[in-house]
């Protein structure tokens, strides 16, 4: 069985990382190059800076915050927001960037997702779908979780894949910045109808949180953020607890 990662999630506002409660009441946890560091020292798998006004200002990623932080680190990074086309992923990509998170862009124009895999590899993009709980199913959500797009999570997540999609980053908006745990419910319903990797994403509040996303939930990895930015939990003894209880981790 493949060692299950564990990823930090950098929300960067105005070049400062940010948290909040379902994409709202957004306050400040540091600086992104100093929590990389730290994240780097302490054992972290990956790290992912989504910049979350990117696509609702209509501009590309900060630059000078991907290389700030990629000089920090010797883990894979992957980089989100106001990535509109070919000419955005090549400059995150050359600035430091070892995938592309692409959201917003790919519901508008899905052919991006083909376009940036054919220029880059599968590898490199991470599709971005953030979801809601609906009667039946999960409806998929736009511009930081402001636009209905009136798709489903599950059929988007498949969609992606076909396009060649190499890993889905899953967010429940229900759960964000909630720690009440991951939607795992979700969770299984998109790993179960896609073969790439899926990262559970919103929710997480306890070690038991993860230990439960990747069993029931089946994801490959699970993102964090509030969790280890301040200090609550190390990455270290997380992946302890981890191994302890059977799940495969790099320690």
């Amino acid at each position: 069985m493949l060692a299950k990662r564990i990823i930090a999630c950098l929300d960067v506002r105005d070049g400062q990382v940010v948290k909040g409660i379902r994409f709202e009441q957004l306050r400040q946890a540091g600086d992104p190059a100093d929590l990389a560091r730290r994240y780097n020292r302490e054992g972290i798998d990956e790290l992912v800076i989504l910049d979350v006004t990117a696509s609702l200002e209509s501009r590309r990623a900060i630059e000078a915050t991907i290389r700030a932080v990629a000089v920090e680190t010797f883990i894979p990074l992957a980089v989100g927001g106001g990535i509109r086309g070919l000419e955005d992923a090549a400059a995150v990509i050359e600035a430091g960037a070892d995938k592309v998170s692409l959201n917003t862009a790919a519901l508008r124009d899905p052919a991006i997702i083909t376009d940036v895999a054919s220029r880059f590899g599968s590898q490199a993009v991470v599709v971005a779908i953030d979801a809601a709980r609906q009667p039946q199913g999960y409806a998929v959500y736009a511009r930081s979780a402001r636009t209905a797009t009136g798709r489903d999570a599950v059929e988007w997540a498949r969609e992606a894949e076909a396009r060649g999609a190499g890993e889905i980053l899953l967010t429940s908006i229900d759960r964000d910045g909630t720690r009440a745990g991951f939607e795992c419910d979700l969770t299984a319903a998109v790993s179960e109808a896609v073969s790439i990797p899926v990262i559970a994403s919103g929710g997480a509040g306890r070690f038991e949180d993860f230990a439960e996303v990747f069993g029931r939930g089946r994801a490959d990895a699970a993102l964090a953020a509030s969790i280890f930015h301040y200090q609550e939990s190390g990455v270290g003894d997380l992946k302890r607890f981890l191994a302890e209880n059977g799940i495969p981790v790099r320690i």
